[in-house]
């Protein structure tokens, strides 16, 4: 007959060999992360004011984090709020955490208008920083991109030969700030713009000129998306050519994020951190 058996160590931590005071956070190792994700159940309150429990295996969680799971939930952001390492459930009874996002944040930041500007590429990575907006890809789901070859001065955006509505609808979203994060490493470039859901652009920026600039959006001629974000790498640019040159110049890279995004996910909700100004 299968039994389950628990063993029960009462000698000092020391007494055991370093690989086994690591593995099972002995002494010293006590306040370490687990090396393997301990099981638990999470309280999840999502953007939509609802709060459900899920099951987790995948992840060392702590209160604050932001995940995203499985189910009629998949796709929407949630913070941590409570996590009970004390259960005996039905599996088939959950759903469970599939992500958790990575709102460390770590380098210098500058300030830049409505957004803080990092010039160091791994502070604010297009990798990382994109699950702070969208849920992670379906690695099934295949993605086509095309593009005309056309091209135009940034200075000058009449050259993207849109419609006046669609003109003033894309000044309105750069007003409001929904260009929530813009990245021009070297050459290529990428933002998203939030609006009914977050949209990712990207681009080709030489000497001035604008190629390749395409939306996931479902418009068929240059939307107001690619406009917002034109206009904010506009002004990135200035802030850079005034304030920030010589920073610019060492790594030909930028990112900048919205201020308000930085500290609803990469500052609140979290215990034990600091930040200096």
């Amino acid at each position: 007959m299968n039994q389950d058996i628990k063993i029960v160590y009462s000698e000092p931590a020391d007494y055991f060999p370093e690989e086994i005071r690591k593995e099972y956070k002995l002494g010293e190792y006590a306040d370490e992360e687990p090396r393997f994700p301990r099981k638990s159940i999470v309280n999840i309150r999502f953007e939509n004011g609802k709060k459900l429990s899920y099951y987790n295996d995948k992840f060392n969680l702590h209160i604050g984090d932001i995940v995203y799971v499985d189910g009629k939930l998949e796709g929407q952001k949630g913070r941590v709020v409570e996590i009970n390492y004390n259960f005996k459930i039905k599996l088939s009874d959950y759903k469970k955490v599939i992500t958790l996002v990575d709102t460390d944040v770590h380098g210098k930041l500058f300030m830049a208008g409505s957004h803080f500007m990092a010039f160091n590429p791994e502070t604010l990575p297009k990798e990382k920083t994109k699950l702070w907006f969208m849920p992670p890809q379906n690695e099934d789901e295949e993605i086509i991109i095309g593009n005309d070859e056309s091209s135009f001065n940034l200075d000058d955006l009449k050259g993207m030969k849109i419609s006046e509505e669609i003109a003033e609808r894309g000044y309105d979203y750069y007003i409001e700030n929904k260009v929530a994060y813009l990245e021009l490493n070297k050459n290529k470039g990428y933002a998203i713009v939030e609006g009914t859901k977050p949209y990712e652009i990207e681009f080709k920026y030489e000497d001035g000129k604008i190629s390749n600039l395409t939306c996931d959006c479902f418009c068929t001629y240059k939307c107001k998306h690619e406009f917002a974000s034109m206009l904010q790498l506009k002004e990135s640019l200035e802030q850079i050519e005034k304030y920030f040159s010589k920073e610019y110049e060492q790594s030909k890279y930028f990112a900048s994020i919205r201020k308000g995004t930085l500290f609803s996910l990469a500052i609140d909700g979290k215990s034990g951190k600091s930040f200096e100004l």
